[in-house]
């Protein structure tokens, strides 16, 4: 099973998704925080079911919310590094740039 790392971007992005999903409605940040978890759980156990969006940098959608995780792979040590969770509406040439 591979270790999970979240980066303090990708830490940044679930905290403020979190509190967006709390304005709407009082507990649904929390629920979007466990989908966040339970994504990570099953990529633990197989990083390779997502496909590579670009360079070597993956993506898993979240079942319910519309945010994919996305993720390296570092095969030596592993490791699962988080590195942004994003809403699936944002283009990846804006998260680029971003990070």
């Amino acid at each position: 099973m591979y270790k999970v790392i979240i980066s303090p971007l990708a830490k940044q992005d679930i905290k403020d998704a979190a509190h967006w999903y709390n304005d709407k409605q009082a507990g649904l940040g929390k629920r979007f925080t466990n989908h966040i978890r339970l994504k990570l759980n099953s990529l633990k156990k197989n990083p390779y079911i997502a496909a590579n969006r670009y360079d070597e940098v993956r993506t898993a959608v979240l079942d319910t919310f519309p945010f994919m995780a996305h993720y390296i792979i570092d095969e030596d040590k592993k490791m699962i590094i988080l590195l942004a969770a994003l809403h699936t509406s944002l283009s990846p040439d804006v998260w680029k740039k971003a990070r």
